[in-house]
């Protein structure tokens, strides 16, 4: 297919034309992905294909294959060197199912948000069904579908504790992480003529072994465990048998996260084994440098590729989603030190900001500028956390020996340099560029980082809210805040006050949104209600509610599975199954008539009836939604109600955030 000129550079190559535009016989490397084609850096596999590409790899796509049979895997040709097997930006069952286990009604990866547009455990089948293609071309697993299911896991959509995802796709390697560092030096070493079964020794890679090899590990003399070079995990037979020995393992785990001091794991599965290197050490914040004659990776160089930040023209008509939230947007760092035990981005993105410069940023925005649909408006300046660009531990000697879990919990680190000043700068320099008229950030503020910088909090309230500000409480409860690792209620309170006020001193009428999650391993509905209580003595109405998801390899499913605490090694609460999920978020939606019935159910439970009635102390009243509705319609105009709280009006919505219910004033 001949692609319009308009484009500024050449798509991947997805068909053999493609290919023969290109003058190919042959691709070097051809990376299958669940998510649509989309040429932008938000989308995981196709910024892996543009830096191999980069690298001088001849490089094709193949997205959304059908996998019903071989057939769309050969669409390319064999590659000469391996296959890079992704499911996309997001676990596949994830992507399709909700926190109550139903169809969601949109893929926001596929074109026109269709569904069924991937399988589920999408890298799984690929692989399969790239060795059906090609027998004899090695398959690397990559994203983090597979970073997060490299040991054995607990799978809530299963219910089950399932192996290593390597056992199941039958898969040559397996790159765990951010794949830029370890998939370049398997590349560079294939393309040296090294096969893919020597190659060992790169940090981030995980790959099986046999039992003689295993043994060897198991029979480190070390006496000490801290002294071992490969740490053992309780193998598979053993985590699916004892749900301590899955919470040891956990924990193990999560100790050798850090790339400055991790060591190799091994996880028995049968007469085999996975075996991990350390993970990869992070990009270079900026330009990166030269060593050891090489010039490193840095993050400046992957949004410097040419991306020409579009769909595939194959689409036409057909919308992205995720795409309409990403494309206006830009990416200042990647990797969160927050520790939240609920959530997977530290675990695949690593604890260690890695930070763009202030020059790559603003050609993002030159580039920006040049699309024919961008009006002025950045959407989002920010990244997995609004506040942490250029945020780093005072000394690398420490933060390599570290091996704490969070830079800011229990309380925020003394070695933790939290200078908001590198990004109050570059936010200036951003909305001060020609054709910039906003600038807005759609990303979730870290607001005990951000009541430590009140020039932060001006300049955001002066010139980047867009009337809402998204911010994650999570909870009140200290008992839940602490399994969370999330700070207390006071600090967001504290912090809220400071962003009022200086909405106010910049005078702007605007409003903080706060996230909630319901259902969190230690949370009880007693804890639901206090939170409930809160919310309406703060005349706050979440309208987007985060039902918790146990998804693999976090610390949270790990207490939801075991009913421990895998770093306390102590019994935790955790609600089990759907209605009693159900019960907990009505609580939280006990303004919404829809959710009376279930709100009473679960304060009667929770043996707090006297909040079920009329007047200013009560959560929900008696009546049925239908019995309300039918006295509100005979009840004379301005009559006062107190049976719920009034309506509010919605402010302006902000960017990213539409349907979330602003604070009432």
């Amino acid at each position: 297919m001949a692609l319009p000129t308009r484009y500024a550079h050449p798509f991947l190559p997805i068909t053999r034309a493609d290919m023969q535009a290109r003058g190919w016989e042959q691709c070097d490397i051809i990376i299958v992905t669940g998510d649509a084609y989309v040429d932008h850096p938000a989308f995981g596999p196709v910024l892996i294909a543009r830096f191999l590409e980069g690298r001088g790899f001849k490089v094709g796509l193949i997205p959304q294959p059908d996998w019903h049979s071989a057939e769309p895997f050969k669409a390319l040709g064999p590659p000469r060197m391996f296959f890079g097997v992704a499911a996309g930006n997001l676990d596949s069952m994830l992507n399709r199912l909700t926190a109550q286990k139903k169809n969601r009604s949109e893929d926001q990866y596929s074109p026109g948000g269709r569904t069924n547009c991937r399988p589920d455990r999408a890298t799984i089948v690929y692989a399969q069904r790239c060795r059906e293609a090609y027998p004899d071309v090695p398959i690397i697993l990559g994203g983090i579908e597979a970073s997060l299911r490299r040991i054995a896991h607990f799978d809530y959509w299963s219910e089950k504790v399932r192996r290593s995802i390597l056992f199941d796709a039958k898969a040559d390697l397996l790159v765990f992480g951010m794949g830029e560092r370890p998939i370049m030096e398997v590349a560079d070493r294939m393309r040296q003529g090294e096969r893919i079964e020597d190659i060992r020794d790169v940090r981030g890679t995980a790959y099986l072994i046999n039992d003689e090899q295993m043994r060897a590990h198991e029979a480190d003399p070390a006496r000490r465990a801290a002294d071992r070079k490969t740490v053992v995990l309780p193998s598979y037979e053993a985590v699916i048998a004892d749900k301590q020995a899955f919470a040891v393992m956990s924990r193990d785990f999560q100790m050798e996260t850090n790339p400055g001091n991790a060591r190799a794991l091994a996880q028995r599965h049968g007469n085999r084994a996975i075996f991990m290197n350390p993970p990869a050490l992070p990009l270079e914040d900026g330009v990166g440098d030269t060593a050891a004659g090489q010039r490193t990776v840095a993050m400046d160089e992957l949004y410097d590729l040419p991306f020409n930040r579009v769909p595939h023209p194959l689409y036409k008509n057909e919308g992205i989603p995720a795409y309409e939230t990403v494309k206006h947007s830009i990416v200042l760092m990647r990797g969160c030190f927050g520790g939240c035990t609920f959530c997977s981005i530290t675990e695949h993105e690593g604890r260690v900001i890695q930070s763009r410069s202030a020059e790559s940023v603003l050609r993002e925005v030159r580039a920006l500028r040049r699309m024919g649909d961008f009006r002025g408006t950045i959407t989002d300046l920010g990244g997995p956390t609004a506040n942490m660009y250029k945020l780093k531990c005072k000394s690398e000697d420490i933060e390599k020996r570290c091996r704490k879990l969070s830079c800011v919990h229990p309380g925020v680190c003394e070695n933790l340099q939290t200078d908001h000043g590198p990004l109050i700068s570059l936010m200036q320099d951003v909305r001060e560029e020609e054709g910039v008229k906003h600038v807005f950030i759609a990303s979730g503020v870290r607001y005990d980082l951000a009541e430590r910088s009140p020039e932060y909090v001006k300049e955001l309230a002066a010139h980047h809210v867009g009337g809402q500000l998204s911010v994650a409480p999570e909870h009140v409860s200290p008992r839940v805040l602490e399994k969370m690792k999330k700070p207390g209620i006071e600090s967001f309170e504290r912090f809220q006050q400071m962003f009022a006020c200086a909405s106010e001193e910049a005078g702007k009428e605007q409003y903080d949104i706060p996230y909630f999650i319901s259902g969190h391993p230690g949370s009880t509905l007693e804890d639901m209600v206090d939170l409930a209580l809160w919310l309406k003595k703060n005349g706050k109405r979440p309208r987007q509610v985060q039902d918790f998801i146990p998804t693999p390899m976090a610390m949270a499913t790990a207490m939801y599975y075991t009913g421990v605490d895998p770093l306390k090694m102590e019994p935790v609460y955790t609600a089990q199954g759907l209605r009693e999920k159900r019960l907990q978020k009505a609580l939280l939606l006990y303004w919404n008539p829809e959710h009376w019935p279930m709100a009473r159910e679960a304060l009667r439970l929770a043996g707090r009836s006297d909040l079920i009635g009329r007047g200013p102390h009560a959560l929900v009243p008696s009546e049925t939604p239908a019995e309300a509705a039918r006295r509100q319609r005979t009840e004379s105009d301005g009559r006062e109600q107190d049976d719920a709280p009034p309506q509010r009006p919605n402010t302006p919505k902000g960017p990213g955030r539409s349907g979330a219910r602003a604070r009432p004033r």
